[in-house]
């Protein structure tokens, strides 16, 4: 029996909703309207795009939408120059800094100069600490959504055996350690492989829950998933095809549970716990 497909796109709808509901009545508590700053260096067509989509958003959940856009050429100071006056702007409540960027600008220390309070990607080391400690003050947005689709298709958590296949700072470490932690949506056995691991298919075979984000396309193949797992594959590939994920979505679905598309998977997701983390900034920025 082929895999039940996970609509990634039509949940995040339901989160749309649920977050502009949540921002239309604390504008009406407050008169302060979430607003969402995103920085674009230079012309990355699939940032382009991104970014584009992101203020698309905003503006259906009743939330501000600023552009930061700057040509190529924009050195780091005139870039932490910007950083800091989003930072101290108070009518802006989250601060998006679009990755990647030019080659001579240090993504780290930009990153780093984000008001953790703005911090709306949880890049900042501050947020990545409180992570680990099962403390957060927002969550990273992929990983999130992630999350949100295994909870709200009440896919057991607690006690599965989750593989993640990567390790990047954006989604494989964040989200090991957020299913790992103790309480809703946690409490698994995690395991983390990358590029080094030894006898990967071994190990990609023993998972109830695999997440998949490394970034070649169809790389997961049949044979290295277990029947009647779920796979969640993070991966947005471009190819002359189209779009394709990290998992070779026609051959793995006959074998997996459950299974997310490219698209329509976990991409939606991403945008919608962005919406979610920019209301939470803004009330932690106006209540204290």
């Amino acid at each position: 029996m082929a895999a039940t497909i996970l609509d990634g796109k039509a949940m995040a709808a339901r989160i749309r909703g649920e977050v502009a509901k949540e921002a239309a009545e604390f504008s009406g508590k407050t008169g302060v309207t979430p607003c969402l700053a995103a920085v674009l260096v230079g012309e990355n067509p699939a940032s382009e795009v991104y970014v584009r989509n992101k203020q698309k958003a905003c503006e259906l959940a009743g939330m501000k939408s600023v552009l930061e856009r700057h040509p190529a050429e924009m050195t780091e100071t005139q870039l932490l120059d910007l950083i800091d006056r989003l930072n101290r702007d108070r009518a802006v409540h989250g601060i998006l800094v679009q990755l990647p960027l030019p080659k001579q600008i240090d993504e780290t220390r930009v990153l780093e100069a984000v008001n953790p309070l703005k911090d709306v990607d949880a890049f900042h080391p501050e947020n990545v600490g409180r992570i680990v400690q099962n403390r957060p003050r927002f969550l990273p947005c992929t990983p999130h959504g992630v999350q949100q689709l295994l909870v709200r298709h009440n896919i057991p958590i607690a006690g599965a055996h989750v593989v993640v296949l990567g390790r990047s700072d954006i989604v494989g470490k964040p989200v090991a350690i957020m299913l790992m932690q103790r309480g809703q949506g946690g409490d698994a056995t995690v395991t983390v492989c990358h590029s080094r691991t030894k006898n990967l298919p071994d190990i990609l075979r023993q998972a109830d829950i695999l997440i998949v984000a490394i970034g070649k396309a169809n790389f997961v193949t049949a044979d290295m998933v277990k029947p009647g797992a779920t796979v969640i594959d993070v991966g947005i590939n471009r190819t002359e095809t189209g779009l394709v994920g990290d998992v070779d979505f026609d051959a793995v679905k006959e074998v997996a549970g459950m299974l997310t598309p490219v698209p329509g998977g976990v991409g939606p997701l991403t945008i919608a716990m962005l919406l979610r983390n920019t209301l939470t900034a803004a009330k932690l920025q106006t209540n204290g």
